[in-house]
């Protein structure tokens, strides 16, 4: 029996939620999903049943706490019966499953990519330049999986759900939120399908306007450089490469960005890469699915339009 970690984010189960709820369906075991958090209503966990749940079970738990959420994590697993546990690698999720194995005694195979072949789980390494193939014997096992790294497909229907509560419900915290300051754009960079990032190419915050436009027409989350994020052009949270967030969207469009290697890091796991610069020898080009020699003034605007006919044929 399968274990899945559902994350809650306003009042709603994250999208990666779903994506390890496939992922365990797939690795034929019965699935049970655990959203621990808060939420008004409840019911709309049932939707986790569309996905591969067989049985969702509800912890409430009214702030995010890494060792709380794990020691009610680890407890569901031990009552449920279940040896295998799949953790989405959001930043919460990478914070919990270290200690859900500790806790569960298990074996952690982290940045899962894709189902298991031959019991080996594939993984990235060295920042996403190549693979390793892990395997171990352990009867208990925590598997995290990377975001966006597995697709989304309806499997079943939905189903009811169960409260349940521990006595460390009401357990002392170790660490304590002081403040929550929530990250702009309407699509989370982690779990954003689409995304288009900018550099120093555009030459000031002002000329942002444009990009957010192309964003928005393309439904895709907007991300930065990080001389851009450093010069507060953009929020840090904007800042995608190795010293910031790590995507892995279906499209990354990258405009006035050279590519050096520190952001490569961060964005080389996307599935098809759009380089837009106006060096012919900028480094993007060299690892970019499609490259556009141009000036981003002059590109943009026709791949706005071209956007904006797209959407209304």
């Amino acid at each position: 029996m399968t274990l899945v970690y559902l994350e809650i984010s306003d009042g709603k189960i994250k999208k990666s939620g779903f994506e390890a709820l496939n992922f365990a369906h797939k690795l034929g075991e019965d699935v049970i999903a655990v959203a621990i958090g808060s939420i008004a209503d409840t019911t709309l966990l049932a939707e986790a049943g569309k996905y591969g749940a067989s049985r969702v079970v509800y912890i409430a738990q009214p702030e995010f706490e890494n060792n709380t959420y794990a020691s009610l994590l680890s407890a569901a697993a031990s009552q449920l019966g279940s040896n295998t546990v799949v953790i989405s690698g959001t930043y919460s999720g990478k914070a919990i499953a270290p200690r859900v194995a500790v806790k569960l005694q298990a074996a952690i195979i982290s940045g899962v990519v894709d189902l298991p072949a031959d019991n080996a789980f594939k993984k990235g390494v060295f920042s996403g330049k190549a693979f390793a193939f892990v395997q171990t014997n352990a009867s208990k096992k925590v598997i995290t999986l990377t975001p966006n790294s597995f697709n989304i497909e309806e499997i079943g229907t939905e189903v009811s759900v169960e409260n349940m509560s521990f006595d460390n419900n009401s357990q002392t915290p170790l660490t304590k939120s002081i403040e929550k300051i929530k990250a702009g754009g309407k699509i989370p960079l982690t779990e954003a399908e689409v995304v288009v990032s900018a550099g120093r190419g555009m030459k000031g915050p002002e000329n942002w306007g444009m990009i957010e436009e192309l964003a928005d027409l393309l439904g895709a989350a907007t991300a930065c450089s990080k001389p851009v994020s450093d010069m507060h052009w953009r929020s840090h949270n904007e800042h995608v490469g190795q010293t910031g967030i790590t995507i892995k969207p279906n499209l990354y469009i990258a405009i006035g960005i050279s590519g050096a290697i520190q952001h490569l890091a961060g964005v080389s796991s996307s599935k098809v890469i759009v380089a837009i610069n106006k060096d012919p020898e900028a480094p993007f080009f060299k690892v970019a699915d499609y490259g556009i020699v141009g000036d981003a003034f002059e590109v943009i605007p026709q791949l706005i339009n071209a956007a904006k006919t797209l959407n209304k044929a």
